[in-house]
């Protein structure tokens, strides 16, 4: 098969930062983003051959058939005097013409050819693709190594700001902070229901700065999607709205992402997934999150095996770098660069061997919460839900409910019942009031026994077996 190796890049476009240094993450960074590339003046400048820049322009042509420069620039991202260029490529070829030309340069509306049209179709039958130019294999691998991860540091002080409204056990917070400055994985491990992904999901918020994420990248001819909505949350200009004048568009500045995978994970999904309809492909989950948070939650319940999980993940884990292949053949290899937190209810011992171990990074158990810290939680799920009257009644949550089911203190059960309670009440039409009846109540559908009963589900079967 064809391995593509990064060639030399055609220019390496300038930064706010000094060009071929690694940005630091310091708070200037994190206040603001600075652009990353900036706009092509024309189609060399883009990095991308005329050709797929052509084919890109006449399958938006094709979706309108009369078509704008302004639109063309808008729907590429692309400045228009690149557009202009490529339109008049396509005009000398005859697959555009100029249907009108204002009093402006930008003033400009094309239409496809005969040919044009013919030509466009056959385009978008390969390849549907009909968004943002992408941008170079080289270029997205600066992106990548000028914004990573290893560069994120943080203090005590920074993490309590960020975290300070959590409530754990202060060590657990502190050592989530030292594996973040470590660049190591984190394997939070501990009881379902503990605040493991909670905690996960929160960590994101501990990476300072902001990063560029491409729309598109290209490999050997082929498109890969990078940018995802679900997962790229695009950065605020606040009171700064100028800032991305002049920037390349083909790149959006977001805040570091942050991508979740549980159960439904599949060795499939680490891999280009092609669409043999739409002809291009889409980046991986762990791909979409470079340059940010990748959580595997409830490792050890995916449909394949923790030992294969791993077994994909040695190189990446080891060598900050994944191989992807495409359909065609080429090989090429993008960094893995991500802060990999995994979780499970798992103990760490029953996910593999010591040399799978070592690889998970740190170890962090998150498990029941002290009396104090539960009862904050319980106050705190009342207070947003609206209830009057929880701190009157905490002691019977815990020596009438927990104590007599013998159900250890976990961070998930407090906004679990009271929701219940509040379900219950406004069904009812009564005062948003916690009674003991009504935790009681709400404890039997959650467990689907009442206290005491430990798993003897219903009154009668316990009257039958006695």
């Amino acid at each position: 098969m064809i391995e593509q190796q990064p060639t030399t890049p055609l220019h390496r476009l300038p930064t706010a930062a000094n060009a071929g240094d690694p940005a630091p993450a310091d708070a200037a960074e994190t206040a603001q983003p600075q652009p990353w590339h900036v706009a092509p003046r024309t189609v060399a400048d883009t990095g991308i051959d005329i050709t797929m820049l052509a084919s890109l322009l006449m399958k938006v042509a094709y979706l309108y058939r009369d078509v704008t420069l302004l639109r063309l620039a808008e729907t590429l991202r692309l400045p228009g005097s690149v557009i202009g260029e490529i339109a008049t490529s396509c005009v000398r070829e005859r697959l555009l013409e100029i249907a009108h030309r204002g009093a402006s340069d930008l003033d400009v509306r094309y239409r496809l050819t005969d040919a044009g049209y013919a030509r466009a179709a056959e385009f978008a039958a390969r390849c549907s693709y009909a968004g943002p130019a992408p941008v170079t294999l080289d270029a997205y691998l600066e992106a990548v190594r000028r914004h990573s991860v290893r560069q994120a540091s943080v203090s005590k002080a920074d993490v309590a700001a960020v975290l300070g409204d959590m409530v754990a056990a202060p060590h657990v917070i502190d050592e989530a902070g030292i594996a973040l400055n470590a660049s190591a994985a984190l394997l939070l491990y501990g009881p379902p229901g503990s605040g493991k992904t909670f905690l996960a999901r929160r960590l994101r918020e501990l990476m300072p700065g902001a990063v560029p994420v491409p729309h598109a990248l290209t490999v050997a001819g082929e498109i890969i999607q990078v940018f995802d909505p679900l997962v790229h949350v695009p950065f605020d200009e606040g009171g700064n709205p100028g800032w991305r004048r002049g920037a390349d568009r083909r790149w959006t500045i977001c805040h570091r992402p942050a991508v979740l995978t549980g159960g439904e994970l599949t060795l499939d999904m680490l891999d280009l997934r092609y669409d043999q309809v739409a002809g291009y492909y889409q980046a991986p989950p762990h791909m979409k999150a470079n340059n940010g948070v990748y959580i595997v939650d409830d490792l050890g319940r995916q449909l394949v095996g923790v030992s294969e999980l791993l077994n994909r993940w040695i190189v990446p884990l080891d060598r900050g770098i994944d191989m992807f292949t495409l359909h065609s053949g080429v090989r090429f290899s993008v960094p893995f660069d991500v802060w990999p937190v995994f979780s499970t209810n798992l103990e760490p011992s029953a996910l593999g061997d010591d040399a799978f171990l070592r690889r998970l990074g740190s170890k962090l158990y998150i498990g029941p919460l002290a009396e104090d810290d539960y009862r904050e939680v319980y106050v705190r799920a009342a207070r947003a839900l609206g209830l009057h009257g929880a701190d009157e009644v905490f002691r019977f949550l815990l020596d009438g409910l927990h104590l007599a089911d013998g159900i250890p203190l976990l961070a998930c059960i407090p906004g679990d019942l009271l929701k219940l309670v509040d379900s219950a009440r406004r069904y009812h039409g009564d005062p948003p009031w916690v009674t003991e009846a009504a935790l009681r109540r709400a404890w039997q559908a959650y467990f689907g026994r009442e206290a005491g009963d430990g798993m003897r589900w219903r009154s009668g079967e316990r009257t039958a077996r006695r």
